[in-house]
């Protein structure tokens, strides 16, 4: 059975790409065909999706686009009204079949969801809703800022309610001036019921390829149940 991880984030903009490029270097690192997926890319920058763009050059498997990003969606809006202007509705069967068919190419796969965890997708469905269908762990994204505590204890709880597995946590230094970081990573790792896979640095000149060096992999716990 190929080996997948959901990649969750406490809220838009918390750099749930980066960490996915990041994840996708590690595996590939340690011997594993990986390959990255992006079910729903909401906001089009010269013709391009960013976020697909960059999952697809960190992963080690060629596959076609539509495997790796069935949804492509122009405006950078949530993606239910952002589908809902293109007369379009994002139809989680076609989402399932696209990760399974990725599924046959990939020893492990990267699926990074879209905004935050609840974020709706149609006018029934939502961010935990794909996580469900598509049966994986998740690894959660906290954006390190003021309100993090809260948001990443909630997005937990959210999780914990969908029946998902949470199977670690990477906390990434979005605010470079944030106060207590330390100690606002303290509490997460005493309070968040999984490992902390590890902390990407706030630093604009770090090369994107150089960031899986602050992952550990190895700690992720996977539910066997």
């Amino acid at each position: 059975m190929t080996k997948g991880f959901f990649i969750a984030g406490t809220d838009t903009g918390v750099g749930k790409t980066l960490v996915c490029c990041a994840l996708l270097q590690s595996f590939v690192a340690s011997g594993k065909k990986t390959a990255g997926m992006k079910p729903v890319a909401a906001g089009c920058e010269n013709g391009k999706w960013m976020d697909v763009e960059l999952l697809v050059a960190s992963s080690n498997v060629v596959v076609a686009r539509e495997q790796i990003n069935p949804y492509a969606l122009v405006p950078p809006l949530a993606p239910h009204i952002a589908a809902a202007q293109a007369n379009i509705e994002i139809d989680l069967t076609v989402i399932r079949q696209a990760y399974v068919e990725l599924s046959n190419h990939a020893e492990v796969v990267i699926v990074e969801g879209v905004g935050g965890f609840l974020v709706p997708l149609n006018d029934r469905q939502d961010g935990a809703d794909l996580a469900k269908v598509l049966g994986l762990p998740v690894i959660l994204v906290v954006g390190m800022r003021l309100g993090c505590l809260n948001h990443a204890l909630l997005t937990e709880k959210a999780i914990q309610v969908a029946g998902l597995y949470l199977s670690g946590w990477v906390a990434n230094c979005i605010d470079p001036n944030m106060a207590a970081l330390e100690e606002n990573i303290h509490t997460l790792k005493q309070r968040l019921g999984c490992p902390l896979l590890g902390v990407l640095p706030f630093n604009e000149v770090l090369k994107k390829q150089q960031l899986f060096k602050f992952l550990d992999i190895s700690k992720l716990v996977v539910n066997n149940e």
